[in-house]
C-alpha cells in the first residue's frame, strides 16, 4: 500500500517535480499549497489540499486526514530581490511558517522532514567549490530566512528527536522530460527561463549583468541542476530518514560551473535559434562565481546528478516551447 507524504508547496516549480519522483518511487504525494506562486494543473500525482503553511489548524486538519510518513517543504517565498523590499513577507512565510509546520507535524506523530534550503545561505564564496561546512554569511533577507528555519530544525532535533535533512540548492533548472509540468514564475527571474522568452520573442533580448568578473570568460558562473536530479535527491534524502538517519545538511549542485556566455552558447545550439543579448552592468550581491562540493550527498544519500547541461536546456525549451503554445490565442476560422 502506498505511503503518504505532505509535500508543502507541491504546486511550485521544484515541489511538482518532487511530487512526481515520489509517484514514481511509490509513494503518495499529499500536495499541501496556498497557490501563491504554484499551480493547481501542476498537481498530478496525488491530491491537493489548499492551506498555508501559516495556518497551524489548517495542516494539523490535512495530517489528520492523510496520517503522512513524512513532510517535504518546499513552500517558501523565494525572490531575493523582493525579499529586500519586502522582508516581513520573507521572515513570516520562511521562518515562522517552517516552524509551524514542524509543530504541526510534531502533533501528528510526524518525526521526519525533508526541506528544500539554499546555497543562498552562504552568502559570497570564501574558497570554491562551497562544501556544506562553508563560512555562513547570507547576503539577503531570503538567504538569512533560509538560514534561520535551518537553525531552527537543528534545535528541534537537538532537542526534540525531529529529524532533517537540508537540501542546499545550487541552480535549478530544466523540466520533467516528458513535459508534463515545468517552470512557471510570474514574474520570472531565472536566467534559462528569461533567455528562452527571448528565443522565442516574448521579450527583446537576454541581459548579461556584467562582463568584468575574474572568470575563464569574464561573466559569473554558476552551478545549474537539473529539476529531476533535485527530485531524485528529495526521495533519497526521504528513505535515508526513514530509514533512522540523522539530520544533516546536504549541498545539491553538479560540481560544474557554467558561465553566462557557455549557457548562452548551448541555449543557441539546443534551439538552432538566434538568442539577442544586451550587456549590462553588474548587479549589486551578484557573487563572480557559485559553485557546489557535493560529495557529502554522494557518500551519504547515493545520490549523483546524471542530467547534463544540454539536458537542461532542452527540457527546459520543450517546456517553454509547449507552454507558448497552450497560451497562444486560439485561431476562428471562418468558412
Amino acid at each position: 500500500m502506498s505511503q503518504n507524504v505532505l509535500v508543502a508547496g507541491g504546486a511550485g516549480y521544484v515541489g511538482s517535480h518532487v511530487c512526481l519522483a515520489l509517484k514514481e518511487a511509490g509513494f503518495t504525494p499529499v500536495v499541501f499549497d496556498n497557490l501563491c506562486n504554484g499551480h493547481a494543473e501542476f498537481v498530478q500525482w496525488g491530491p491537493l489540499e489548499i492551506g498555508d503553511v501559516r495556518d497551524g489548524t489548517r495542516l494539523d486538519e490535512v495530517i489528520v486526514a492523510y496520517r503522512p510518513i513524512a513532510v517535504m517543504h518546499l513552500a517558501a517565498l523565494i525572490d531575493i530581490e523582493e525579499s529586500a523590499r519586502e522582508p516581513d513577507r520573507f521572515y513570516e512565510t520562511n521562518v515562522s511558517g517552517t516552524i509551524n509546520l514542524i509543530e504541526a507535524a510534531c502533533r501528528g506523530g510526524i518525526e521526519a522532514m525533508v526541506f528544500s534550503s539554499t546555497c543562498a545561505i552562504y552568502g559570497d564564496p570564501v574558497y570554491l567549490p562551497m562544501d556544506e561546512v562553508h563560512p555562513q554569511a547570507p547576503v539577503s533577507p531570503y538567504g538569512r530566512t533560509k538560514l534561520m528555519a535551518e537553525q531552527a530544525l537543528a534545535d528541534y532535533s537537538t532537542n526534540a528527536g525531529f529529524r532533517s535533512v537540508c537540501l542546499r540548492f545550487f541552480n535549478a533548472a530544466g523540466a520533467d522530460e516528458l513535459g508534463r509540468i515545468g517552470e512557471r514564475h510570474h514574474p520570472e527571474t531565472h536566467a534559462l527561463p528569461l533567455a528562452l522568452q527571448a528565443v522565442q520573442g516574448q521579450r527583446q533580448q537576454f541581459k548579461i549583468f556584467g562582463d568584468d568578473y575574474d572568470t575563464r570568460d569574464g561573466t559569473a558562473v554558476r552551478d545549474y541542476i537539473h529539476v529531476m536530479d533535485l527530485a531524485d535527491a528529495h526521495v533519497r534524502a526521504l528513505r535515508y530518514l526513514l530509514a533512522g538517519g540523522e539530520t544533516t545538511a546536504l549541498n545539491l549542485g553538479t560540481g560544474i560551473g557554467t558561465t553566462v556566455k557557455e549557457l548562452i552558447d548551448t541555449i543557441r545550439g539546443a534551439t538552432s535559434l538566434p538568442l539577442a543579448v544586451d550587456l549590462a552592468t553588474r548587479r549589486a550581491g551578484d557573487a563572480p562565481c557559485l559553485v557546489a562540493d557535493i560529495r557529502r550527498a554522494r557518500e551519504i544519500l547515493g545520490w549523483q546528478p546524471v542530467r547534463t547541461l544540454k539536458d537542461i536546456v532542452l527540457t527546459a525549451w520543450h517546456w517553454h516551447a509547449a507552454e507558448s503554445d497552450r497560451q497562444a490565442p486560439s485561431t476562428i476560422l471562418s468558412v
